[in-house]
């Protein structure tokens, strides 16, 4: 599937299979948020926990499309859906590893978005999103045309 920029595998675990036999709806929104951190602290460089600007999850919503099961690898596409000025929104979709590997053009099992607003670490008031996640965002996950992710009045 086009539109991601980055994907990330993901091994589910036994204990994320439900009563019904499948991978729990919660666990789906843990790998959005494992897949968007994890790549945040490699593309970045530093630990974004330490920041003095945090992302906060102010929104994340998910459609499921198919099941998965314990023991599947998922990979998460990570894409931009916007970025402002003091949040960055992804958009995320999450695939069966082994059909992506042979066929990039897979089904996804789920599609989703991710949204991060940032916040200064003791006072929890919104502020800009760190140069250094601005720079990983932009440099990666951004399209060619990267003056159109911020227009003017949108945060």
């Amino acid at each position: 599937m086009t539109g991601f920029a980055v994907y990330r595998e993901i091994t589910t675990r036994w204990h994320d299979n439900d009563e019904y036999g499948h991978v729990n709806n919660v666990e789906y929104l843990s790998f959005f948020d494992t897949a968007v951190n994890s790549w945040l602290i490699e593309a970045t460089g530093v630990d974004i926990r330490r920041l003095p600007a945090i992302g906060v999850v102010a929104e994340v919503s998910c459609r499921y499309l198919r099941e998965i099961r314990f023991p599947d690898t998922v990979a998460v596409g990570i894409g931009l859906e916007r970025l402002g000025r003091r949040s960055v929104v992804y958009r995320l979709g999450l695939f069966r590893a082994d059909e992506l590997r042979q066929d990039t053009a897979a089904a996804p099992v789920a599609t989703g978005r991710f949204a991060h607003v940032y916040v200064d670490r003791d006072e929890r008031r919104p502020v800009a999103v760190p140069d250094c996640v601005r720079t990983a965002v932009t440099g990666t996950l951004a399209p060619a045309d990267a003056g159109s992710l911020s227009p003017p009045g949108v945060t």
